[in-house]
C-alpha cells in the first residue's frame, strides 16, 4: 500500500493506494499515531483504493474515534463501488462521513 500525505493548517489528507488489509494495515495504524496531532479535519482519499479488509476497517474505526476525541472530524472521499459495499454490509456506511 502507498500512503501519500498533505496538511494544509488543521487538514490532513491521507490517499490510499491498492490495498488496506492485515498485511498493510499496520502501516496506516502508525503513520496515523504520528500524523494527527493537531488535526482538526481528516481526509482518507480512497480513489486509489481497491480493496479494505476486516483489518482496514479497525484502523478506519480506530481514526475515527480519535478525530472524536480530538473534536474533529474525518471525512472518506472517492469511494468505489466495491469498497462502499463493504462499508454498507458492515455498517460502517452509516459511521463514517462518505463523499
Amino acid at each position: 500500500m502507498k500512503i501519500t500525505k498533505k496538511k494544509d493548517g488543521s487538514t490532513l489528507v491521507m490517499a490510499l493506494e491498492d490495498s488496506l488489509d492485515t498485511n498493510t494495515s499496520p502501516e496506516l495504524e502508525a503513520e496515523l499515531k504520528v500524523s494527527l496531532d493537531e488535526v482538526k479535519e481528516l481526509v482518507f482519499d480512497f480513489k486509489d483504493l481497491k480493496y479494505i479488509s476486516s483489518a482496514g476497517l479497525r484502523v478506519m474505526f480506530a481514526a475515527h474515534k480519535t478525530m472524536a476525541k480530538q473534536d474533529g472530524h474525518m471525512t472518506i472521499k472517492n469511494v468505489s463501488d466495491e469498497i462502499m459495499g463493504i462499508f454498507d454490509m458492515s455498517g460502517f456506511g452509516q459511521v463514517f462521513t462518505i463523499e
